[in-house]
């Protein structure tokens, strides 16, 4: 944004003020033999020619290409009022108030931010949000070591790649083991997970839908890892719940995700904000901050931070998580874009997504040489599987306008001709049929 640098008159008003004569005065308390006489630092560019610079450089991005890329990061449409709203003064911050007196709109929104994580998973209790789904999957993750007191991690095949690498980060420097469970196909190799399921297992990580959309139940496992003392977390595609039971009733513990797809722009890849809930009995485990409602001394209602679990408020050895801020202006646009949604429009935009990946698939199935690779239900992302490596053939669908989806060959062994597609309420009808009709000419067939 703009940058009004003040007056010389100005800055004199200023120091009137505050009662100094000079702005050195303001770094009188660092010691003389630690101050620096000037700064060694190049003229800098003037405003007109810095911005001209950043044009330039924002030019290079490409933007108008037909995005079928998913894998975690969704092209959603993000209505108007969400700008505006987020953008409001009261609302306005990337991190969290600690007046409560100054910042009642704020704190208000994040209320109803973890009241509608509540409804959205069916979970008891929500923080106010982490920093993205990875890694509130990963402390999720530290969650289920501390409140079953074990010190071994199951993780699902199925879990997003990405998600998977930093649990492992997260996880290494502390004494849990981890171990990944392969996928069968395209789902979870059950059997095998149940037998790896003892007393020395802390929590088993999944998702579902999975990575490769792949739709599963999972009760019959998690009746066993509560047999076992251990808990189950789930990882959600947070627009599928529209459509899909919610984890609670699956008997979940933890349910984490990313919040980019809800109200929030692809933004060439970030920053998103991750959403975590749990029952009741572990909202003392529950990493960063909640906030609350009460009442000031006039009984008058207010919203409060009523629990910080981190090292910057408790004593180091007691704090749950060591991350010093939540994602608030995400998490606000989430709160306005389900807010202006609602119960039945957010239903409608699930089953939207649903619809359309359900017409692509049927359409790339009938083209010669184009398997879908899912033999399970998905919801809006599917696996196809082409007679050509998929890097030439993304390659050659991308000349001609179209992100035609994730390369797993370049995630997984034995996936080199395989292309993970990914659909939204975005996509038109003739952006479908484009689609088709590309792919069977660049694999040299007919549609």
């Amino acid at each position: 944004m703009p940058y009004t640098p003040h007056t010389k008159d100005e800055i004199n008003e200023m120091l009137e003020t505050i009662g100094i004569k000079s702005e050195e005065e303001l770094f009188s308390s660092v010691p003389s033999n630690l101050r620096v006489d000037s700064l060694d630092i190049e003229d800098g560019l003037d405003e007109y020619t810095t911005f001209e610079k950043f044009k330039a450089l924002a030019a290079k991005n490409v933007t108008d290409k037909t995005i079928f890329l998913g894998g975690g990061y969704y092209d959603h449409i993000v209505p108007s009022a969400v700008d505006a709203l987020s953008s409001r003064a009261e609302f306005y911050t990337a991190y969290t108030p600690y007046q409560a007196e100054a910042s009642q709109g704020t704190l208000q929104v994040l209320y109803e931010y973890q009241s509608l994580v509540c409804k959205l998973t069916g979970m008891d209790v929500s923080n106010a949000s982490m920093y993205d789904g990875a890694t509130a999957l990963a402390e999720a993750a530290l969650m289920a070591v501390r409140i079953s007191k074990k010190n071994k991690i199951l993780i699902d095949g199925g879990v997003n790649p990405t998600y998977i690498k930093v649990v492992q980060t997260y996880l290494s420097f502390r004494e849990i083991e981890v171990e990944i469970v392969a996928l069968k196909g395209d789902i979870s190799d059950f059997e095998t997970i149940k037998s790896k399921i003892d007393d020395s297992v802390a929590g088993y990580l999944f998702q579902n839908p999975n990575f490769l959309g792949s739709i599963a139940s999972f009760e019959k496992i998690i009746e066993k890892l509560h047999e076992k003392g251990a808990l189950a977390v789930c990882s959600v595609y947070a627009v599928s719940l529209g459509v899909l039971k919610e984890p609670s009733s699956m008997g979940v513990d933890i349910v984490t995700a990313d919040g980019q797809c809800l109200g929030n722009y692809l933004s060439f890849g970030g920053p998103s904000f991750g959403l975590i809930a749990t029952k009741q009995e572990y909202i003392r485990d529950l990493p960063g901050r909640i906030i609350g409602k009460t009442v000031d001394r006039d009984g008058k209602e207010m919203f409060v931070l009523t629990m910080q679990a981190r090292e910057q408020h408790i004593r180091r050895h007691r704090a749950t998580s060591n991350i010093c801020s939540n994602q608030n202006l995400l998490a606000l646009r989430s709160t306005i874009y389900l807010s202006l949604l609602g119960k039945e429009g957010f239903i409608e935009l699930a089953n939207s997504c649903h619809s359309k990946s359900e017409y692509l698939k049927e359409n790339l199935s009938k083209i010669k040489g184009v398997e879908i690779f899912n033999s399970s239900t998905t919801f809006s992302e599917f696996v196809i599987k082409t007679p050509c490596d998929a890097s030439d053939i993304l390659e050659a669908m991308s000349s001609r306008g179209i992100y035609a989806g994730i390369n797993l060959g370049n995630l997984f062994e034995g996936f080199e001709n395989a292309i993970l597609i990914s659909v939204t309420e975005k996509r038109t009808k003739e952006q479908m049929d484009d689609y088709v009709q590309n792919l069977s000419e660049v694999l040299g067939g007919e549609a």
